[in-house]
């Protein structure tokens, strides 16, 4: 996003929110409000940064050919997302694996991808699969594996108030989908 495209938001978001506190019975006047509406809009802003990054910069040429064809595995990556349905956080670990095809890549880029979709208003099951798809797309792997475990605070704190239940999500693709050894081997390496 470009310096006048936030400087517009950072214009109108604080507005929308003012109009939000005073719609839930607060005055946004009060001391403890004052700054609120624009700390608000710079957090929303940064929590959905990931709409506005380019892949191929973030990627910035580091997928470079390698004559390796076993597994490689990033576990336990920190995220945090906004549910899209409620705008309340969601947060847990990502593990990430895939068997190269003549093409690795850098990997600080795995955690980073992963901080793209996170950054995003998002579904678990939705994030799980951008991951493994864009790791696809760009390495064109002999396979692709994500595993996601989250907490969901719109279901801790409101709805069901079910709390400490993580909901775990996979996407597999190419040999992990078809290898049932291969799925197990990784998912050996993430199992805690």
């Amino acid at each position: 996003m470009d310096v006048k495209a936030i400087e517009e938001k950072l214009t109108q978001l604080p507005l929308l929110i003012e109009k939000l506190l005073q719609n839930l019975g607060e005055d946004p006047q009060r001391e403890g409000l004052l700054k609120t509406p624009h700390r608000v809009a710079k957090s929303l802003l940064d929590l959905t940064s990931g709409y506005h990054v380019d892949i191929d910069n973030l990627i910035n040429r580091a997928v470079f050919k390698e004559n390796y064809n076993e597994m490689v595995v990033v576990k336990d990556i920190r995220f945090y997302s906004l549910c899209e349905h409620h705008l309340l956080p969601f947060f847990g670990t990502a593990s990430v694996a895939y068997i190269p095809n003549g093409k690795i890549i850098g990997l600080s880029k795995i955690p980073k991808l992963v901080d793209v979709f996170a950054r995003r208003l998002q579904v678990q099951e939705r994030m799980t699969q951008q991951i493994a798809d864009m790791l696809q797309e760009k390495l064109s792997p002999l396979g692709v594996a994500v595993v996601i475990e989250a907490r969901h605070l719109c279901m801790e704190m409101r709805g069901a108030k079910s709390q400490n239940s993580p909901t775990v999500t996979s996407a597999m693709l190419g040999a992990f989908r078809q290898s049932a050894r291969t799925r197990e081997e990784f998912l050996s390496f993430t199992h805690r």
